[in-house]
């Protein structure tokens, strides 16, 4: 069993429609990496230059801000569902 990876609607057209994705990663930086090995542009959506998560980028694991975690370096095993989530702004 592989991590799933819940795609928002917005990134769907980088992953050819998919809205769940299955990896095999043991962090959730190496998820990112192979997402952007199987869909080339999604790190850079997710992640700014130095390699760290955008600020209107949420990423939860298991339903847990990573950012409360350990970010990127959050360990992910077979199993667990990673969720993207844009956040949203207006008034």
């Amino acid at each position: 069993m592989a991590v799933v990876v819940r795609i928002p609607g917005p990134l769907r057209r980088v992953t050819a429609g998919a809205p769940r994705v299955e990896v095999e990663a043991t962090t959730l930086a190496e998820t990112i990496n192979v997402l952007d090995a199987r869909y080339p542009g999604l790190k850079e959506r997710l992640c700014d230059e130095t390699g760290d998560l955008r600020y209107f980028v949420n990423i939860y694991l298991n339903g847990e801000d990573v950012r409360f975690l350990q970010g990127l370096d959050t360990a992910t095993k077979p199993g667990d569902e990673v969720s993207i989530v844009p956040a949203v702004a207006g008034g």
